[in-house]
């Protein structure tokens, strides 16, 4: 809990110091392909998984024009299917997404960036197979992205992945067995500038 708490913070913080600045703040939402990490016996894969729609909503504040830093904090749903050697689960996540993007506009309209992305875990469940505890709720990853504005419209693209895998174990009949929630998705986002 402590950790959304931080990551609030952090934001609101951002927020208000674009506020006395910069050029503002707005909403975002979309949809994300998601593939999870490998399900794997031993530290052996066993199984790679099959990526699927997800989506994300959230708030974004933006400091600059032209060279720009853009902090957001954003509710994902991400989905990832495993099948193979018996086995057939899907597994769906909820996080808590704070990218603090740095970026440049050119042309006008257009607009590339990259940043860190942290993450924390709200939510793991692989459909019918128990999980014990998350081995890290906070994790640190980058995104990368470019996109298009018009006028208080913006469209992006990014990927995002992960600095290192962030397991949980099966519990059950299942001994030994592990799945690594660190998401590496493509995300397509719209956003709104008030």
């Amino acid at each position: 809990m402590k950790h959304v708490i931080f990551l609030g913070l952090l934001f609101l913080g951002c927020i208000s110091y674009a506020q006395n600045g910069g050029s503002g703040f707005g909403i975002r939402a979309g949809v994300n392909y998601t593939n999870t990490g490998k399900i794997s016996v031993d530290d052996i894969t066993t199984l790679q998984p099959d990526g699927k729609l997800g989506y994300h909503v959230g708030i974004w504040g933006r400091l600059g024009d032209r060279a720009y830093m853009r902090p957001e904090l954003v509710f994902t749903q991400i989905n990832s299917s495993y099948s193979g050697e018996g086995f057939d689960e899907d597994f769906e996540m909820q996080k808590l997404d704070l990218p603090i993007l740095f970026g440049h506009k050119f042309l006008g309209i257009f607009h590339g960036f990259i940043g860190p992305a942290f993450q924390y875990v709200l939510k793991t469940d692989l459909q019918d197979i128990e999980l014990g505890d998350i081995e890290n709720e906070f994790t640190v990853g980058f995104q990368i992205g470019g996109g298009v504005n018009f006028g208080k419209i913006g469209i992006d693209l990014r990927y995002e992945m992960g600095f290192s895998p962030n397991y949980v174990d099966l519990i059950g009949n299942v001994e030994g067995v592990r799945l690594d929630t660190r998401p590496t998705q493509l995300i397509l986002g719209l956003s709104y500038k008030f």
